[in-house]
């Protein structure tokens, strides 16, 4: 640590260490529900309104997009001010955003303010992980930690759909206004958090600007695509923009003093391997839902019903999560790892198989298999990232591992959707989807053998 660094003692009173870990829950709990809790409510705000099947979209993959585009900038400003500035003013700028979705009097309002709530989700994510890093330094006490942060996205992810459909029931603007009392209670928690570390270094502009506008383009392009195929002129444009902000990005981060993405984290097999297991998990585990839940509305179920069949896949999760941090002790990272993502990929293929006449009880006994796979990759994963990076770049590395996350589940709903969109009709379309899901979600399996092995003499990885 440098004298141009604001340092704080890495022990922290039991108290503090509590309140730090509930406020970052709750801020993954509410960006986690934003990304789940729409969907089943589109009739309604489209019958509110108004506004055609493209606007409607866009309320949904206008969150995805921002929060995609600003993760890396988001991580790299956490580790700039401070995890717990940072997370603070991304929950006040995810409340703000939220009052004004849910008093949104027209469609292109409610888009807009989607795209602020992605934005400052991106904030609360990386911020949250980096407090759970410097709240607990040890790494035994870090992956329970770790376990229980990812308790709210799987509480988010179970109730969300159900959640939807019966607030929507009074008024679709509920889903947004049941956001401002986690948040309220997120921010008396981070009062009682001690001041995060922070380095005053010089601020990576051309970084940020060049990193965003590719993952924009990237993210446009795909959802695009996957509307007007890819020959489409702005799907084009949109690549070739993505791709020449890469080049640029690449070329600035290895020139400037100070990047915002120090291109030697990647020197780490450790760290290339974690974006890799979070990209392919997320083709699976959003991609999934979302052919899913339309095959099973086409057949007749409401979004009530709807969201009733995923419970099961995501409950089972839930109870898997505070299970796994002492699995791990036990087993070590890597199998645990390497079971969810089979578990997944054999759920997935087994679903891609079912007849469309399948009852619904039946899907969703097989989807606990993918549920099972949540808390069983995505927590170890974050611990063994967390480990492999030092203290200063923990906002950075949580960035980097989560901009690969919302890509993957980002790319996996403009792809199975032009996917669903083909001739061959919907059914088959959800079949190749889940099929191809599991493909990427098995070449996972086989990434996660370069995971560390956590030694049990040193609780530290090799």
């Amino acid at each position: 640590m440098t004298s141009s660094e604001t340092t704080t003692t890495m022990t922290r009173p039991a108290t503090g260490a509590v309140a730090t870990l509930a406020a970052a829950l709750l801020g993954f709990f509410v960006v986690t529900l934003d990304a789940v809790i729409v969907n089943v409510a589109l009739p309604a705000i489209r019958a509110d309104l108004g506004g055609g099947i493209t606007g409607l979209q866009w309320v949904v993959d206008g969150y995805t997009l921002l929060f995609a585009a600003f993760l890396l900038s988001a991580g790299s400003l956490t580790d700039r001010i401070g995890a717990k500035r940072a997370f603070g003013l991304g929950v006040g700028m995810f409340v703000l955003s939220s009052l004004a979705c849910g008093v949104a009097p027209a469609l292109p309002a409610l888009v807009v303010c989607r795209f602020l709530q992605g934005a400052a989700a991106a904030l609360v994510m990386p911020s949250s992980m980096a407090l759970i890093g410097q709240a607990f330094p040890d790494p035994a006490r870090r992956a329970r930690a770790v376990a229980v942060w990812a308790m709210g996205g799987a509480v988010a992810s179970s109730v969300g759909p159900v959640l939807g459909g019966v607030l929507t029931l009074a008024s679709w603007r509920w889903i947004f206004l049941i956001n401002l009392p986690a948040g309220a209670v997120a921010l008396a928690l981070l009062a009682r958090v001690a001041p995060s570390a922070h380095h005053r270094v010089p601020f990576d502009r051309y970084g940020q600007v060049t990193g965003v506008v590719a993952m924009a383009a990237l993210v446009y392009g795909a959802i695009e695509a996957g509307r007007g195929g890819l020959t489409a002129p702005q799907v084009v444009a949109a690549f070739a923009l993505a791709i020449a902000s890469m080049t640029a990005f690449v070329l600035v981060e290895r020139r400037v003093a100070a990047p915002m993405l120090p291109l030697d984290l990647f020197r780490s097999r450790t760290v290339v391997t974690a974006v890799l297991i979070g990209f392919a998990f997320m083709v699976g585990y959003y991609g999934m839902p979302f052919v899913v839940s339309l095959l099973l509305q086409q057949n007749g179920l409401s979004a009530v019903q709807t969201g009733t069949v995923f419970l099961p896949m995501m409950l089972a999760g839930l109870v898997l999560t505070p299970l796994v941090p002492r699995l791990t002790e036990r087993v070590s990272t890597r199998p645990v790892v390497t079971a969810g993502l089979v578990l997944m990929a054999a759920g997935l293929v087994v679903l891609a198989l079912l007849p469309a006449t399948t009852p619904g009880w039946v899907t969703a006994a097989v989807m606990v298999l993918v549920g099972l796979g949540g808390p069983a990759v995505i927590p170890p994963v974050i611990t063994v990232l967390l480990g492999a990076v030092g203290p200063a770049r923990t906002g950075t590395a949580s960035g980097v591992l989560n901009t690969s996350r919302q890509l993957g589940g980002a790319l996996a709903v403009a792809v199975f959707g032009a996917l669903l969109n083909a001739p061959a009709g919907l059914a088959a379309g959800t079949r190749v989807s889940l099929l191809l899901a599991a493909g990427v979600t098995a070449a996972a399996a086989f990434a996660a053998v370069a995971l560390p092995v956590r030694t049990r003499s040193t609780k530290g990885f090799r």
